[in-house]
């Protein structure tokens, strides 16, 4: 009479067993889900950036200055957190790891930023 309990220990083994399985696959599922939305973010926050160095360059923004911008994704005409920014740095040829002049006038980099994903850029011209 000694395996009388046997079976229940068993079963709460088992139990265990597939109470982990299923807490670990609900975990990787979970990540895999966070990730896919960041997805998101980061192509809002790399077109964020890539604005900000077209607007430099329309605008033909001299070295030393910077811009700042919003991109007003849900069109209510004022920034808040359901839209992505940018800055933007002009930097004069031959300084903080630009070309030197003549092959480079300045360099532009730009960085998006939404909902905490960045995204930066860095052209020359």
């Amino acid at each position: 009479m000694k395996n009388k309990g046997i079976s229940i220990y068993i079963a709460l083994v088992i139990m265990a067993v597939l109470l982990n399985i299923a807490l670990g696959i609900s975990a990787i599922l979970f990540g895999q889900i966070k990730m896919t939305r960041e997805i998101g973010y980061s192509v809002i926050a790399f077109s964020a950036a890539n604005t900000g160095i077209d607007r430099a360059i329309y605008e033909g923004t001299p070295p030393g200055n910077t811009i700042v911008g919003y991109l007003d994704l849900n069109d209510n005409g004022v920034q808040d957190e359901e839209d992505s920014s940018y800055r933007v740095d002009v930097i004069s040829a031959g300084t903080a790891n630009c070309p030197s002049p003549p092959a480079v006038h300045s360099c532009i980099k730009s960085v998006g930023v939404f909902k905490k994903t960045r995204r930066a850029i860095e052209a020359t011209r």
